[in-house]
């Protein structure tokens, strides 16, 4: 019989929310910038407009009465993503603002709405 592990999984915090603007730093997308979409914080990825774009074969239903292939963005892991704040890509830090935690560009040090 297999043993299923009962630990609960630590989630590490993630510095890009959705609606951010992001640069890919490696893979075949790699330079090209888009606006998060999704963040899927379990599995340390997000999916990016326009980025890792895949193929996806579907059947016809009550929504798409003609099937076909459907272009879609694919989640592509976070580290390979980075913050552009002003136009440049920046790393992020977390501090406390009063009573709440902000983000700031760790280049310019200016928050990050």
């Amino acid at each position: 019989m297999k043993k299923v592990n009962q630990q609960k999984r630590f989630l590490p915090k993630i510095k890009i929310k959705k609606g951010d603007t992001v640069k890919v730093l490696s893979g075949d997308y790699k330079g090209k910038t888009g606006v998060v979409l999704e963040v899927i914080p379990a599995e340390n990825r997000a999916i990016v407009e326009g980025i890792r774009m895949v193929s996806k074969h579907t059947k016809p239903n009550a929504k798409n009465t003609a099937g076909g292939i459907i272009k879609q963005e694919a989640p592509i892991n976070i580290s390979n993503l980075m913050l552009v704040v002003g136009g440049t890509p920046t790393r992020i830090g977390r501090r406390v603002e009063g009573d709440k935690i902000v983000r700031y560009s760790k280049k310019t040090l200016e928050i990050i709405k």
